[in-house]
């Protein structure tokens, strides 16, 4: 065993040395990204291997001139993709993460996250570039709030999350989630109106586009978006504005019957419709656990 862990090393060691060549790079890309599983320090050897994360941010950049108008083909879209998961390696790794937010690396991604176009290439290329994004806001960290907050990043979810197919719009809505789950994040999303408005706004029209699905509901997006109207309505001024435009399908029980093998789910809706005021809906759900709102929040 120990003889194997030292043969990965090596050749981890081997393809990462292989990335600065450009005439090496792309088998070397290609190979990280299926070792990366494997191999968990994988992330500080890239940041810390000279030209490492200088030739996988030359690999984004020399993307950027297919972004507009739109010609990015299947095949360099895999290859960016590769680069961008060990990014995504990179932004998950404890000793890594900060350093990778110190160099303001995700902002590299953003012009992939304001594309518009709906072809493969391109919505594999968004949704990598979420991956990234997700990987930062998965552990609980208010710097990367801080951070995200500093830069676009809720407007470009919020395009990701009208245009997208469905599981880029559930890994945005996630990252929305995520940071209004923070109290730095709902306390932003809340200080002003159309900044509340346009998430609301967002969120709702995808409550209205999964009613007219010809199967029934996304069940793990509907989650998200539930969770992100529940944390809405810890806010007092949030919460009186949801009493009306809080989307009706949220009441409607054959709408919400998807949800009927999803407890926890199910508790937050009847949650969120406690705390805006719909108590008779919450009550028709039959979830437990569900507390009436403190008077002190301004219920």
């Amino acid at each position: 065993m120990a003889a194997s862990t030292l043969g990965d090393a090596q050749q981890v060691e081997s393809f990462v040395h292989q990335l600065i060549n450009p005439a090496t790079r792309e088998n070397a890309l290609l190979e990280l990204s299926k070792k990366r599983e494997n191999f968990p320090e994988l992330a500080p050897y890239l940041w810390h291997s000279f030209g490492a994360i200088a030739a996988l941010l030359q690999e984004i950049v020399a993307i950027y001139p297919l972004l507009s108008p739109p010609s990015l083909t299947a095949h360099a879209s895999n290859r960016v993709c590769n680069a961008l998961a060990l990014l995504q390696c990179v932004a998950s790794h404890n000793e890594t993460r900060a350093l990778f937010l110190q160099a303001h690396i995700p902002l590299f991604l953003y012009p992939f996250l304001q594309t518009m176009s709906k072809t493969r290439p391109f919505e594999y290329l968004r949704l990598t570039s979420l991956g990234v994004i997700g990987a930062l806001v998965k552990v609980d960290d208010t710097d990367v709030i801080n951070f995200l907050l500093s830069t676009e990043i809720i407007p470009l979810c919020l395009r990701t999350m009208e245009i997208g197919t469905e599981l880029s719009k559930t890994v945005a809505t996630f990252i929305v989630q995520k940071i209004l789950l923070d109290d730095v994040g709902l306390n932003y999303i809340c200080a002003t109106a159309e900044r509340f408005f346009a998430v609301g706004a967002v969120l709702g029209n995808m409550v209205v586009a999964q009613a007219q699905m010809v199967d029934q509901p996304s069940q793990r997006l509907l989650k998200h978006i539930i969770r992100c109207y529940l944390r809405l309505s810890d806010n007092p001024r949030a919460r009186e504005a949801l009493r009306s435009c809080l989307p009706e399908l949220l009441r409607n029980s054959q709408f919400t019957a998807c949800l009927k093998n999803d407890d926890t789910t199910r508790r937050w809706l009847a949650q969120l419709l406690m705390n805006v005021g719909f108590s008779d809906s919450a009550a028709a759900l039959g979830a437990p656990d569900v507390v009436q709102p403190s008077p002190v929040m301004g219920a």
